[in-house]
């Protein structure tokens, strides 16, 4: 698979920072000076980081890149010494990525490196679940932080206090929503049931939680606004092929520019190595089903 990654050149960083706020992903940190990509991972190439550096240190390398393997990014992480080290562990532990985080580790205990989480593990009792863990990483966007966010509410609805009627639990099961910011990697992606929806279908629905939502991870995009969908293909096959998704349903309006997010599905099973079932729903714009079919 060829995909494109962020490489800094570290005679030209300045560690001024620039960088790192504008990371979607969080991948970015000053660590002795120096801007460093903490893992690769987390890195998906759209390079909204490069345009902020001021020095030219930032370039976007495109190669053919094998499906991610902890141990070359190891390899690569321990030439950075133990500051590195530990921020990358770190990286791993605040992204749920608990396989990727025991086979760092591992690494380490078979060539002696020193542990860092051995050194200075977290006060037990302290941290919250896993499911509602954000991260910073010193000045990476919060709100693009990865989150399983606790169990939707199903039927334990609350009560609107201005009529009788029941006020519908959320179903949202994750954070951060739009594909764009989606790390394709997620655990709470992994053997999903993904609904990719059109920004607009939860303003026309009804009931977008209880007719689409329940029960399945979300990415959300806009086929005509969007920029930058080049990525969109890739990680849709990342989600397919790694993360191993078990359906997809596409929902999307009945006007023409919303077909595009169909079309970027259809592409991406007829691309992916795996065959995943597919349910295509188009809305009208007054929130009816026009068409629900597997296709």
């Amino acid at each position: 698979m060829v995909r494109e990654i962020i490489e800094i050149d570290e005679d030209l960083c300045v560690g001024c920072g620039n960088c790192v706020p504008n990371c979607h992903q969080g991948a970015l940190q000053i660590i002795d000076g120096k801007a460093r990509l903490i893992s690769d991972l987390m890195c998906e190439g759209i390079g909204a980081c490069v345009g902020h550096c001021p020095t030219g240190a930032m370039t976007i390398e495109k190669r053919e890149a094998e499906p991610y393997d902890e141990t070359r990014v190891m390899d690569k992480i321990t030439a950075g010494g133990p500051g590195v080290i530990r921020a990358h562990l770190e990286h791993l532990r605040q992204h749920g990525q608990d396989e990727y985080l025991q086979h760092a580790r591992a690494y380490l205990a078979e060539r002696k490196i020193p542990d860092p989480l051995e050194e200075s593990p977290s006060p037990a009792g302290n941290a919250p679940p896993l499911e509602t863990v954000a991260h910073h990483h010193g000045g990476g966007c919060p709100g693009a932080a990865a989150r399983r966010l606790r169990s939707p509410g199903g039927d334990q609805q609350g009560r609107d206090e201005s009529s009788n009627h029941p006020a519908r639990s959320s179903e949202l099961r994750q954070w951060p929503l739009q594909l764009h910011l989606l790390n394709p990697a997620a655990p709470y992606l992994r053997g999903a049931d993904l609904l990719l929806a059109a920004d607009c279908t939860a303003y026309a629905a009804g009931d977008f939680h209880g007719d689409f939502l329940k029960g399945k991870a979300l990415a959300i995009a806009c086929p005509k606004l969007d920029q930058g969908q080049e990525s969109y293909l890739e990680k849709l096959l990342r989600m397919i092929d790694e993360s191993r998704i078990n359906t997809l349903t596409v929902l999307i309006m009945e006007v023409p520019c919303c077909s595009g997010l169909l079309a970027l599905a259809r592409t991406a099973t007829s691309q992916a190595k795996r065959r995943v079932p597919v349910k295509a729903i188009i809305l009208s714009l007054e929130g009816e089903i026009q068409s629900e079919e597997w296709i």
